[in-house]
């Protein structure tokens, strides 16, 4: 084993794990609001509006997310009229690609987990709310929301680190992320397991404190209903 190429081509994917961690967060913060939109979208009653949010998620949890960068980032850029207008901008450039494709992805993920959590609120907290002369729009941002990321934070966490693993694609389109870095690396050392031992080590200790911190938090913040 080449000691000496682990050591100088750590310093390398440090740098890179930026572009790793900028990727997860724009992806994540985008995802949260799309989840939380469809989320609500799934719990409405009314049936089409229900099922076009079921739409969405089937969709983009039943396809692999390497697919889902192949069409945004090579697939769009194929659609003539598309050319014309300003999201091109956008879509030519692999990062915002990479960016709308994971969004898109942890968004149907993070809409089921939240569903699943305002399905688990009881009834009789609602009611509470409505004995107090709470209106329902208040009930339901004031109560229900915060109730529902409290219940989701074991499995959002989960997802969070999913995603973490997922931006290892966006080498795929050649951003130079973690995974990028390891293989550009690779490609004029022919030492692929050396470079991967380092890379997976930074990945897991981003999990580590991913981990941690939902732990921190799911101890913080839980309580009874």
């Amino acid at each position: 084993m080449d000691i000496d190429l682990m050591i100088s081509s750590f310093p390398k994917l440090i740098n890179a794990t930026f572009v790793t961690l900028k990727l997860l967060s724009a992806s994540l913060l985008i995802g949260i609001f799309l989840g939380l939109f469809f989320a609500i979208l799934r719990i409405n009653k009314n049936v089409f509006v229900n099922q076009f949010a079921y739409g969405y998620s089937y969709i983009f949890r039943g396809t692999p997310l390497l697919v889902q960068i192949f069409i945004i980032y090579f697939g769009l850029g194929n659609i003539e009229w598309l050319r014309a207008t300003f999201l091109w901008s956008i879509l030519k450039e692999p990062y915002w690609c990479a960016i709308i494709a994971f969004a898109l992805n942890t968004g149907a993920y993070t809409s089921e987990i939240l569903r699943s959590a305002f399905q688990t609120i009881k009834p009789g907290v609602i009611e509470a709310g409505k004995s107090l002369g709470i209106s329902n729009s208040m009930i339901f941002y004031k109560i229900q929301i915060p109730i529902a990321i409290r219940q989701s934070l074991p499995a959002y966490g989960n997802e969070i680190i999913l995603m973490l693993k997922g931006t290892s694609l966006a080498s795929t389109v050649t951003l130079m992320d973690i995974t990028g870095v390891a293989q550009k690396i690779i490609s004029t050392t022919f030492r692929p397991l050396e470079v991967f031992i380092i890379a997976g080590s930074i990945y897991l200790f981003m999990t580590f404190l991913i981990h941690n911190l939902i732990k921190y938090l799911e101890k913080k913040y839980s309580f009874q209903q």
